[in-house]
């Protein structure tokens, strides 16, 4: 039986923790690693206040749910968890999610989980593992924990920023501290003026940084999403090959054999609305309500990908704040980032250090974090599903404390 297993831990290694129990049980697939403060009864003593690292598995139990929750008491034993008072600190916290369809009511268990709806970082996990079961019920849920992703350029042209392959292992280390969840390696700059690269240009500049971090995660189950941005269906498929988990695709699957690659492969893929790439200031939008022409245009596009059978919990879809949009159209599409939720897909933005911040505090791209973070905090808080940026371990760091004060 297909079940959903939650994972939970706030004391010593946290990480290591849950992926020892996940060993343990023999988990088939997980979700990426969210970091929550601390679900306390009032009064708790501070140091109660540990934050919490939270994931969801899946595991195919061939026992009963009663033999599954043993199993569960027995890795929580084994790992240290011992008898304390409700919601204090532990080593692992373990809970039967769902159980396949089945549902049960008893002393001992309950399924699916009573709180699981109500609890964020069960369902902000969850979404990304089977949003077609958990999207809709987590959009209900004002102040949901967006996943962090951390842009690595390798590119010497960029807008704002560009490393070298040296600089990778520090980077990674970096945004590894602050459980920064995907990683976007792009070996083409998309600014305005860019020199287009070919196809095999781009994948040279790639390629030896996708082996290293490669290597860095070989054997782990909790590691951060790996994702390409390109809009080659040659480098997306070598990439694939490597064993990268997304495709970032600024055109929208514009390129012949784009589609392809992605229905061949159990990849997740990142669609995003562009009028060209690189980006062309002189090619703007010609409406007078940007987000009503970009919200049709991915309804079509996501019907596209449901007819060749690409599942929607593979896809999520970037709006492309600053490809073919004025300053004002990409501020307005952050003002209104509500009626993109309305999509039945998980929604990315990427807004990091764009030069629409320049509408209120002029500064050079790789000044605008702060703006960037401001922005950030409240996408956050509206729900959005993953955030693009350059300096992802500050925004986890600022959101953790965010969320610290909210939840008091």
């Amino acid at each position: 039986m297909k079940c959903w297993i939650g994972f939970g831990s706030n004391l010593g290694d946290r990480l290591g923790n849950l992926e020892r129990a996940a060993r343990e049980l023999g988990v088939e697939r997980v979700s990426p690693v969210i970091e929550n403060p601390a679900l306390v009864l009032p009064g708790a003593p501070m140091e109660w206040r540990k934050p919490f690292l939270n994931a969801v598995g899946m595991v195919d139990w061939a026992g009963t749910p009663l033999e599954l929750l043993a199993r569960l008491k027995s890795i929580e034993a084994e790992m240290g968890r011992v008898t304390s008072e409700r919601w204090a600190p532990r080593v692992i916290d373990l809970d039967i999610l769902t159980f396949g369809d089945e549902k049960l009511e008893s002393e001992k268990l309950n399924i699916p989980h009573k709180a699981m709806w109500e609890r964020s970082f069960v369902l902000d996990p969850l979404k990304h593992l089977d949003s077609d079961f958990a999207l809709k019920r987590s959009r209900e849920l004002r102040g949901s924990n967006p996943l962090w992703m951390g842009i690595i350029n390798l590119t010497p042209d960029s807008f704002s920023d560009g490393h070298s392959f040296d600089a990778i292992p520090g980077l990674i280390e970096k945004f590894e501290k602050e459980n920064v969840q995907m990683l976007d390696f792009g070996g083409q700059s998309t600014r305005p003026g860019a020199t287009t690269l070919t196809a095999k240009e781009e994948w040279l500049r790639i390629e030896p940084a996708l082996k290293r971090v490669s290597e860095r995660y070989r054997g782990r189950l909790f590691k951060p999403l790996i994702s390409v941005d390109t809009f080659y269906p040659e480098v997306a498929s070598l990439a694939l090959e490597l064993g990268v988990d997304m495709i970032n695709d600024v055109s929208g699957f514009a390129r012949p054999g784009m589609l392809e690659v992605i229905e061949a492969s159990e990849c997740q893929y990142i669609l995003m609305h562009s009028l060209s790439v690189p980006a062309d200031s002189n090619l703007c939008l010609k409406t007078e309500d940007p987000v009503r022409e970009v919200k049709a245009w991915a309804i079509q596009k996501l019907e596209d990908l449901s007819r060749a059978g690409i599942s929607m919990n593979r896809v999520m879809f970037d709006p492309g704040v600053g490809f073919g949009k004025t300053a004002a159209q990409s501020f307005e599409m952050l003002q209104r980032i509500d009626e993109f939720l309305e999509l039945p897909c998980r929604l990315i933005v990427g807004h990091s250090r764009k030069s629409f911040f320049d509408f209120w505090a002029k500064r050079p791209a790789p000044e605008r974090d702060p703006e960037t973070l401001g922005a950030s905090m409240r996408l956050a808080e509206r729900g959005v599903d993953v955030l693009r940026v350059h300096a992802p371990d500050i925004h986890a760091r600022a959101f953790r404390a965010f969320q610290e004060i909210q939840s008091c």
